[in-house]
């Protein structure tokens, strides 16, 4: 059944922000239900009479079955953006007529696409990981920003995506980073299998700063156990320290009895 594998896929609401990563995210749930050479190309409808327009030689239930497709590519246009963004397109009978209607107007044009892209270019080359970030969200970041770069027709190629990684990263990654380097081919490895090993790394250097964690509080607790039991030792020490001093204090008037005895005698 056409449209089935992308049952599961839900169109991202629109409101007028980030049109390149939303067309990108609508192209491919068109692509999935098959209905994107409509939404792209169009095809001719009925005219207002109802009269049926030859379309070469296809029989009357071939031509409902597009028009059926087409209101279901406008329904999806229809229920992918805001409710300030709908009036825009809310007049429009068929799924290409709304499509590029928000194209027109959010894409903007060529000279205007060239100097988003510019801006895109200079982000991509200065992008960075951060020592406070993690893996996971640095990937989130780059990878967002080479989708805007496709939705403005710069698609990357996997070795350069993957050299990128290799020399964006922080200190920490060098090893991972060296091994792929020496290991790899860089220009026909996929992006994916460089991905899974970083994450695999950082799964490791994640358990590693765990154990330390782990250790130090040991060693803590240890430490604290130790300092409990030596106070009790030094006040039994003190304790006896008193006693000894008490005991001389006591000698003192047996001594001076003694004393006192002897002159007696």
């Amino acid at each position: 059944m056409v449209g089935s594998g992308g049952s599961d896929l839900r169109a991202p609401i629109f409101n007028g922000d980030n049109y390149e990563f939303w067309m990108i995210r609508m192209r491919t749930i068109f692509k999935s239900h098959g209905i994107w050479d409509l939404v792209e190309k169009g095809f001719q409808i009925p005219d207002s009479k109802g009269k049926k327009v030859d379309d070469a030689g296809s029989s009357d239930y071939e031509k409902e079955a597009l028009l059926m497709k087409d209101a279901k590519a406008l329904g999806i246009i229809q229920g992918a953006v805001s409710k300030d963004i709908f009036p825009r397109i809310s007049n429009e009978e068929t799924s290409k007529g709304a499509w590029d209607i928000l194209h027109q107007e959010f894409n903007g044009d060529k000279q205007v696409r060239s100097i988003k892209l510019q801006g895109l270019c200079h982000d991509f080359e200065y992008t960075r990981m951060r020592d406070d970030e993690t893996l996971s969200g640095y990937l989130t970041r780059l990878l967002e920003l080479v989708n805007q770069m496709k939705g403005y027709g710069e698609d990357l190629s996997k070795g350069r995506l993957v050299q990128k990684l290799l020399i964006s990263l922080t200190k920490e990654f060098d090893l991972v980073c060296y091994v792929i380097e020496q290991t790899k081919d860089i220009e026909t490895i996929e992006v994916q299998e460089v991905i899974a090993a970083l994450r695999g790394f950082a799964q490791r250097l994640d358990r590693h700063a765990e154990n330390t964690t782990k250790k130090a509080f040991s060693s803590m607790r240890v430490n604290q156990k130790g300092s409990q039991s030596n106070p009790g030792f030094n006040n039994n020490k003190s304790k006896k320290n008193w006693k000894s001093k008490d005991k001389k204090w006591d000698s003192k008037p047996q001594s001076s009895a003694n004393q006192g005895g002897k002159h007696s005698q």
